[in-house]
């Protein structure tokens, strides 16, 4: 039996793994906060605090694929407390499952780990692909490049690495789409900012497939992890208001969204920078969508 290790899988994402590759018979341990019973055999969690080597890193020998999710959430406002938790949580979490691979006498074949559409710069007009994409300096984008270095400054030799540059994950049961969803419910899902900017996405079920099909390619590097197709705004909601049958959506310009953001303790920037991001090489991989449209992604999450 094939062996998955999901460093902080408890969350929306790991969730969609865990459904997703249980179904193609493999074993998944799932490194959390917290172990807990399961009651299925083929599903572990085990506790590890991302930041020192236990005996959690006995569960690397051996496997398959090692993914790490780990890493405090960006839903926050980005004081100097939030700040250096989201770039510590990334950078050591990484950086002590590299000391445990490293340690393995049989290291896991493959190791993801997560990174983030949002290191490319803000972008309306030109397209960001793994190649030709502008990595800008600003916090988030400094953030995923040091994710990303510390990633691959882990000398790992009998393990295949893959970056994960994933853009916002459409689901059912968590992630983004919720609170747009009830936005559009209460009659406040309406174009955001001016509606130009381009919301880079990709439906949780192709996310998983995606994984699935570099774990068959024996890819390697770094992918954008994204449906081919961004859309802006202005267009992006008015899809979700037309599948969920609403007719109307309240406009929300910058100013507002700025304050309303600071009452909910988050940051504006999460809905206003324009990310055009393309998976160009998972593309020319050869990974076909199964959702493309996000008229067909947020139809079959609304009607599931």
């Amino acid at each position: 039996m094939k062996k998955m290790v999901i460093a902080g899988g408890s969350g929306f994402l790991g969730q969609s793994l865990i459904t997703y590759f249980l179904l193609k018979n493999y074993e998944i341990v799932v490194l959390s906060r917290t172990a807990k019973k399961t009651g299925n055999n083929k599903l572990r969690y085990v506790e590890w605090n991302a930041k020192t080597l236990d005996i959690w890193m006995t569960e690397l020998e051996g496997a398959t694929v090692l993914i790490n999710l780990t890493g405090k959430s960006v839903d926050c406002r980005y004081n100097e407390k939030n700040k250096a938790e989201i770039l510590n949580s990334r950078v050591q979490s990484t950086k002590v499952l590299g000391e445990a691979v490293r340690a393995c006498a049989v290291p896991p074949k493959v190791w993801m780990n997560s990174s983030t559409a949002t290191i490319y710069e803000h972008s309306i007009e030109r397209k960001m692909t793994e190649e030709h994409g502008i990595i800008g300096n600003d916090f988030s984008m400094s953030v995923a490049k040091s994710w990303e270095k510390a990633f691959y400054d882990c000398k790992t030799p009998k393990t295949n690495k893959i970056a994960l540059r994933t853009s916002i994950v459409l689901g059912k049961n968590g992630g983004a789409f919720i609170p747009l969803k009830n936005l559009v419910k209460f009659g406040l899902g309406g174009t955001q900012g001016n509606g130009k900017q381009k919301v880079s996405w990709i439906h949780e079920h192709d996310f998983c497939r995606a994984l699935d099909f570099l774990l068959d390619k024996h890819a390697f590097g770094t992918f954008n992890i994204t449906s081919p197709n961004p859309i802006p705004n202005k267009r992006f909601m008015k899809t979700i208001r037309k599948v969920m049958n609403i007719p109307f959506g309240l406009l929300q310009p910058k100013w507002l969204l700025k304050v309303g953001a600071r009452m909910i303790k988050t940051e504006a920037e999460l809905i206003l920078k324009s990310r055009f991001v393309i998976p160009e090489k998972l593309v020319a991989t050869g990974f076909q969508f199964k959702y493309p449209t996000v008229e067909k992604a947020i139809n079959e999450i609304i009607n599931r």
